[in-house]
């Protein structure tokens, strides 16, 4: 008779090494940094605070996540954040700018990230302004 439980271990083992080369090859694939996540709160009529997580696939000292920025509809840049140093050991990481001046009429912006070799892109978040 043979034994079930050598087999479904073969398959459970199968399935986890093929979830893994699916994930590693997901995080290879990724060019530009990522913004998952930005928190916005209103300081003032005009003014407000942003926290941004950025997840950036940084591979080497001259590539990691420089910069993130905050624009509007129409394309304007209303504040951005540069970056001094690489987040190798901290992925995502969470970064704030504070005091960004939005004009009344906007309702919303779109947070972007960029790294040194390829500049801006990657996933964003559009976020809308509280009070707004």
């Amino acid at each position: 008779m043979r034994h079930p439980i050598p087999l479904f271990a073969l398959l459970v083992l199968g399935a986890c090494l093929a979830a893994f080369a699916a994930q590693a090859g997901d995080a290879a694939s990724q060019r530009y940094p990522d913004v998952v996540a930005v928190k916005a709160q209103s300081r003032a009529a005009d003014t407000f605070d942003f926290d941004v997580t950025v997840s950036s696939p940084y591979d080497t000292p001259q590539r990691y996540a420089d910069a993130f920025r905050v624009v509007g509809k129409d394309g304007t840049v209303h504040g951005e954040r540069r970056l001094l140093h690489d987040h190798a050991g901290e992925q995502p990481f969470t970064r704030d700018l504070y005091g960004v001046r939005i004009p009344r009429g906007v309702r919303a912006v779109t947070v972007q990230a960029r790294d040194q070799k390829y500049g801006y892109g990657g996933k964003t978040v559009e976020v809308a302004l509280p009070g707004r």
